[in-house]
């Protein structure tokens, strides 16, 4: 009798805890906890409160600009059909950067605009930009500027004749069109797309252009630049490229040659039609990342200033002695490469290339050969104190300027 009663308990107990397991688990949650992503994105825009750029902040109508920037505050969600109404109908620049516009909208009354920025919203359709008398406001633009949203088409930049300035870097872009008639152009920055081609019918009337920014994309091959006869710089970095060719149009102008994190190796980068070329102003050329075991290939760009080399697989000193033959070499990046593991990697390398002023991200020397005279000696504490201030501002500067020089490939993703 003990046992059966004691059965009974245990039968009681697991019923009961069945019964709570069933209650737990058919147990409604909130809706918004089950909705699949695209639900909650399409039911968070649907109750997303409406704000227009005159409700986050005053806006004069005498001001010849406006600039609204969302990354503190109220974020603007819709420019209104109206905006027209709350401007100055001369209005050369507007920018409304970090909101979240969808829809670019109300524009067409601007016919004096020369800048329009509406980086980092979340717009997917290049619209509005002729919309206005006159084609406006794309017949006035000069810069325009639509880094990080989801565009997946930019032909319709085709309705800005006069565009100096095209920023589209950080959206989803997969061909490069509507570039055909923008002679004008002088700086291009499609970086962090999924663009494959350089198209040159695309580029090919683009005879002003001067910077051609193209990093991050999916790039096999360096092709379509030929009538890019005024290219001063070229970043084709973090792409698929295997070697360095179709420069030949750039052998006059070229300054700045970008090409970090792709597959470049030593034959790829001795081709003839690409760095086997005698440029004439040709100062920068970041070849890091990539499979290079030595330094031949570079030894006739005798106008180089600095070459940046980190992260390649060369081994010995043997294959950096070739650099020795350029005269104005000032920096070289040689960093995570195997012979930066050398316990006297910096002496050997100063000693190997006299003219060097700069190894890795480390100055050579006292701050004096650097053109920096500290006035230290007599004085008070606090004269002292003010002349180590102006001391380590100076070399701040300094290493801020050398990373902007660096960062220029990636402004693509945060902007200029």
């Amino acid at each position: 009798n003990s046992y059966i009663s004691n059965k009974i308990v245990r039968e009681k107990i697991d019923s009961s805890k069945e019964q709570k397991m069933e209650t737990a688990i058919t147990s409604s949650l909130p809706l918004d906890w089950t909705r699949l992503q695209s639900s909650r994105d399409d039911h968070q825009q649907e109750n997303d409160p409406t704000r227009h750029p005159w409700d986050v902040t005053d806006i004069s109508k005498e001001d010849d600009e406006v600039v609204i920037v969302g990354t503190a505050g109220q974020k603007i969600t819709r420019m209104g059909i109206n905006l027209g109404d709350h401007c100055n109908p001369k209005l050369k620049q507007l920018v409304f950067r970090s909101h979240l516009i969808r829809t670019m909208e109300g524009i067409g009354e601007f016919e004096e605009l020369e800048l329009l920025e509406l980086y980092d919203n979340m717009i997917e359709v290049l619209q509005a930009l002729g919309e206005g008398r006159n084609g406006a406001p794309g017949s006035t633009l000069k810069t325009l500027d639509m880094s990080y949203n989801v565009i997946r088409n930019m032909e319709p930049v085709s309705f800005c004749p006069n565009l100096r300035e095209l920023y589209l870097a950080n959206n989803k872009l997969r061909n490069i069109v509507g570039l055909k008639h923008l002679k004008n152009l002088v700086k291009i920055d499609l970086g962090a797309n999924k663009i494959r081609v350089i198209e040159a019918d695309e580029l090919g009337s683009l005879e002003n252009l001067e910077e051609l920014w193209l990093g991050k994309n999916k790039i096999e091959d360096i092709q379509g630049l030929t009538k890019l006869t005024k290219l001063r710089s070229l970043d084709i970095q973090s792409n698929r490229l295997t070697s360095v060719g179709d420069l030949m149009s750039q052998v006059e102008t070229l300054e700045e040659l970008y090409l970090a994190h792709n597959g470049i190796t030593d034959e790829g980068a001795s081709q003839p039609t690409g760095l086997g070329q005698r440029f004439k102003r040709l100062s920068i050329v970041d070849l890091s990342r990539n499979f290079l075991t030595t330094t031949q290939p570079f030894t006739h760009l005798e106008t180089l200033d600095e070459i940046w080399l980190s992260g390649n697989k060369i081994e010995a000193f043997e294959q950096v002695s070739p650099l020795s033959a350029l005269p104005n070499l000032k920096t070289v990046y040689l960093e995570y490469n195997p012979v930066a593991n050398d316990f006297e990697y910096r002496q050997k390398l100063k000693d190997l290339i006299p003219s060097l002023d700069q190894i890795d991200a480390t100055l050579i020397g006292g701050l004096s050969v650097h053109g920096i005279y500290p006035t230290l000696g007599g004085g008070t504490a606090e004269t002292r104190e003010e002349e180590m201030r102006r001391l380590q501002n100076i070399i701040l500067e300094k290493a801020e300027a050398e990373t902007k020089a660096k960062a220029k490939l990636q402004v693509t993703q945060e902007g200029r």
